[in-house]
């Protein structure tokens, strides 16, 4: 069960932030709309304080933890680079990312967010499907 503990800290600190911006704002917690109102500077502080938040979690669990957790990323970097295209490209063409549909469209039943979920996972089993056909 330990070995379980940070995952499921981190859920609930993510549940939890998304339930107050919600509830304090009335705005979904998706990474891609608040960095995209970011850019377009629109609602500057809530926005920034969230992406902020995002980028200084790591050093926090850094400090507390003793140590970064161990991550190791096989893929080579222009694989990585598409991924991160694609994710790009489906978070615009999805109306949203997974933690807009998946954390908070789900909580509201949302019936788009359900349908959005159900393809991010579709799509998630056929590329490593795909992957692993070409031994990556």
């Amino acid at each position: 069960m330990t070995d379980y503990l940070p995952s499921l800290l981190g859920g609930m600190m993510i549940g939890l932030a998304a339930a107050l911006l919600l509830a304090l704002n009335g705005r979904v917690a998706g990474i891609s709309g608040i960095l995209g109102r970011l850019t377009q500077g629109s609602n500057v502080a809530v926005n920034a304080a969230f992406v902020a938040g995002l980028l200084l979690g790591p050093i926090f669990y850094r400090g507390f933890a003793g140590g970064w957790p161990a991550v190791t990323i096989a893929a080579p970097l222009p694989l990585i680079a598409a991924a991160g295209l694609l994710v790009g490209f489906g978070t615009r063409m999805g109306s949203g990312c997974t933690s807009g549909h998946g954390v908070v469209g789900l909580a509201r039943l949302s019936p788009r967010s359900f349908a959005a979920v159900a393809s991010f996972l579709v799509a998630g089993v056929f590329a490593v499907a795909i992957l692993r056909s070409f031994g990556l």
